[in-house]
């Protein structure tokens, strides 16, 4: 299935996919270099430093494959071929009164290959891209233990 590559990315949450327990679904991929040596961090919007990219899973999207490969290519403007399903991993930040007893989101995370990647890209203006190695984007992810949790179950050379 070839990858749909928009000019603009999506905005909003009227789409959005919600679980039985009302968090948020979340697709991300860890996007590996070729020798699974280095990992392509964005920067995040909201807080400051380095994530992984993701995004909301939408209605009109049939698979969370589908919304990790869109947010690979909006946030880090990369095509990427997904190599090996991550799993599910909760939210670690408390959850809200809405969803007391759920979190805020529940990330599926892919790893995948890079294909290509692109000088122009929807979020460019908005975001920084970096190639780290596990270290260094050990470090960097350490704020947001769910995405860490992701970056250590994939194929990269720790």
């Amino acid at each position: 299935m070839a990858q749909k590559l928009a000019s603009t990315a999506r905005t909003g949450r009227d789409n959005q996919r919600y679980g039985a327990q009302g968090e948020r679904l979340v697709a991300g991929v860890v996007p590996l270099s070729n020798d699974k040596k280095k990992v392509l961090l964005v920067q995040s919007t909201r807080r400051g430093g380095w994530v992984l990219p993701k995004g909301g899973w939408e209605t009109d999207e049939g698979t969370p494959e589908e919304a990790a490969c869109r947010e690979a290519w909006e946030e880090a403007g990369v095509v990427c071929k997904i190599q090996k399903d991550l799993g599910k991993i909760p939210d670690k930040r408390p959850a809200n009164k809405l969803t007391p007893q759920a979190p805020k989101a529940l990330f599926q995370f892919y790893e995948v290959s890079v294909e290509k990647e692109a000088s122009q890209w929807p979020e460019k203006d908005k975001r920084g891209r970096q190639w780290m190695s596990y270290q260094e984007a050990k470090q960097a992810l350490a704020p947001r233990p769910e995405l860490l949790d992701a970056l250590n179950r994939s194929s990269i050379v720790k």
